[in-house]
């Protein structure tokens, strides 16, 4: 368990942002950055690698498309063009399409509030599920992303670990299960860590590189 700690301790230290943060989302309980994320995960959603999608969710946000209202009252084009210069251009037509539609939905079910489905859901990491998916563009990996971004905000969906979060634990050698990660770091701190280990999953981070850090570290 010590060299578990340790372990995440420094892969906190190497990777401790998650991709709202990279994305420049302030996460709040609030409308706004709760919109963004889902802007954000609609967009990590797809095919494509997530620099580039945390790049593309940085255009709309600099294009003004913070809020449903303003998403949708943005046009189809404009959208397409912010994509683009996030190099999302695989998927931007089709994803201009889904984000404008998306906003739609917020707006006619949640009020533009992400919290009225927070609170429709109980806090319940599967009902929470099931409402995220509704949105277009968004799955069950989508909802997976939301989830492990919004614990930070919304601690009764903590411990949120997802498949790739776990696929990282795995490859460190740290427990394979939500619980047992908890384990490892501070409440407050668990969303980052999740982050970390996605990074860890996606090759963004090496896990050899972490464990000789940690052998290092240990061997003082």
């Amino acid at each position: 368990m010590g060299d578990d700690r340790t372990t995440a301790r420094i892969l906190l230290e190497r990777q401790g942002r998650t991709y709202a943060q990279e994305a420049g989302i302030g996460l709040a309980d609030r409308p706004g950055p709760l919109y963004q994320l889902l802007v954000l995960t609609t967009l990590l959603s797809t095919r494509i690698r997530a620099s580039v999608a945390v790049a593309a969710a940085r255009e709309l946000f600099a294009a003004g498309c913070r809020t449903p209202q303003a998403m949708e009252a943005t046009g189809w084009q404009e959208r397409v063009d912010a994509l683009g210069r996030g190099h999302y251009r695989r998927y931007d037509e089709r994803t201009a399409t889904m984000l404008g539609t998306g906003a739609r939905l917020c707006l006619d079910r949640w009020h533009g509030d992400l919290r009225r489905l927070h609170r429709e859901g109980g806090g319940n990491p599967t009902a929470l599920r099931r409402l995220l998916t509704e949105f277009p563009g968004i799955g069950p990996t989508g909802a997976d992303i939301f989830l492990r971004e919004v614990q930070a905000v919304w601690p009764d969906v903590r411990p949120y670990a997802d498949r790739r979060a776990l696929a990282g634990a795995q490859r460190l050698g740290l427990p394979a299960n939500p619980r047992g990660l908890a384990g490892l770091v501070p409440e407050g701190e668990f969303g980052r860590f999740a982050s970390a280990l996605v990074r860890v999953a996606l090759g963004e981070e090496s896990a050899g590189e972490v464990n000789r850090t940690v052998a290092t570290a240990t061997a003082r």
